[in-house]
């Protein structure tokens, strides 16, 4: 059966490595938030890097995940003094706990406060895609599909939540994604 890949970029407006209070407030929410999303019903897993590994998001091992790249577009640092992003990659289920997951506790208060911490760009912040059961993706194939859905809108090789496609790239919503004691009767 087929995963759901979801990968998130986004543009910081100061350095991970600046002391200021909006910074740091972000930073120190990250590891909660990942836990919690980590416990969600749908939730497979997220790259991470191999342990003990010490550097920048690009000097780090990630494994069957890839080497960590991000969209042309980004024009931040990638040092650890500059680098002033946040991404991930991770795997689903479905469409449907993806949405829980983001849009409820933790995450959802840190989705309220996005725009003070992240720029504001004309590029899309995340892309799903489906993937072969066994298969990761890379961080390469979200850039890719993150750039081919800025490019060329939703499509079943990469879409949002608002233009969504099922395994055989047939449209659907999340209203056909809902299990069914959730439906509206």
């Amino acid at each position: 059966m087929p995963h759901l890949a979801l990968y998130t970029f986004g543009a910081l407006k100061s350095p991970l490595a600046d002391p200021a209070p909006l910074t740091r407030e972000f930073h120190d929410s990250s590891e909660a938030i990942y836990r919690k999303i980590g416990q969600h019903p749908g939730y497979l897993a997220r790259a991470e890097a191999a342990e003990g590994g010490q550097g920048t998001l690009f000097e780090l091992e990630w494994g069957e995940w890839g080497k960590f790249v991000v969209p042309d577009w980004y024009g931040g640092g990638r040092t650890p003094e500059t680098i002033a992003l946040a991404a991930t990659l991770s795997l689903w289920t479905d469409l449907r706990p993806v949405f829980d997951a983001l849009y409820t506790g933790l995450h959802r208060v840190a989705l309220n406060r996005r725009y003070d911490w992240f720029e504001r760009t004309e590029h899309p912040g995340y892309v799903f895609w489906w993937v072969p059961d066994g298969v990761k993706p890379t961080w390469q194939d979200g850039v890719s599909r993150l750039e081919h859905l800025h490019a060329h809108d939703s499509a079943p090789h990469a879409f949002t939540f608002q233009r969504s496609f099922d395994p055989e790239g047939t449209p659907t919503s999340l209203k056909d994604t809902q299990p069914r004691r959730d439906r509206a009767r």
